[in-house]
């Protein structure tokens, strides 16, 4: 499978992203890369006060499949983060923060999807986020 034309990579893991969706990278390699590497998570803001959190706790984006399961938003970048966040404009706050403290707070039972909306994506079932951790 390859790429289209319209997504160049912008950073070093959106780079090892595309390699792995083409095939040149194996998903055990791009998963190691992705535990080290940093991501966007968008995260709900105070409609009030836009750019201000309403509580302590950051209330990041969870969607929710086709079978039930909950799967959380991130991004390869806040860019590619800008598309998708349109249907959802209670997210336009975000944090970048490594992979591996996103998997550690978020508990067990959730799906992570890295990029939805975009042609470039990786969906990780929750199976394979309890074996990451």
């Amino acid at each position: 499978m390859m790429a289209s034309e319209a997504f160049i990579p912008k950073n070093e893991l959106e780079k090892k992203l595309l390699a792995a969706w083409e095939g040149s990278l194996s998903g055990d390699e791009f998963m190691h890369e992705l535990l080290v590497s940093e991501v966007f998570m968008p995260i709900e803001e105070d409609e009030v006060m836009p750019g201000v959190q309403r509580s302590t706790r950051a209330q990041p984006l969870v969607l929710e499949a086709e079978d039930g399961t909950r799967v959380l938003a991130v991004f390869t970048s806040p860019d590619r983060a800008k598309p998708f966040l349109k249907d959802f404009p209670l997210y336009g706050g975000g944090l970048l923060t490594e992979f591996k403290w996103v998997l550690e707070k978020m508990g067990t039972g959730h799906g992570v999807a890295l990029n939805p909306g975009c042609e470039v994506g990786f969906d990780m079932e929750p199976e394979m986020l309890s074996q990451l951790s």
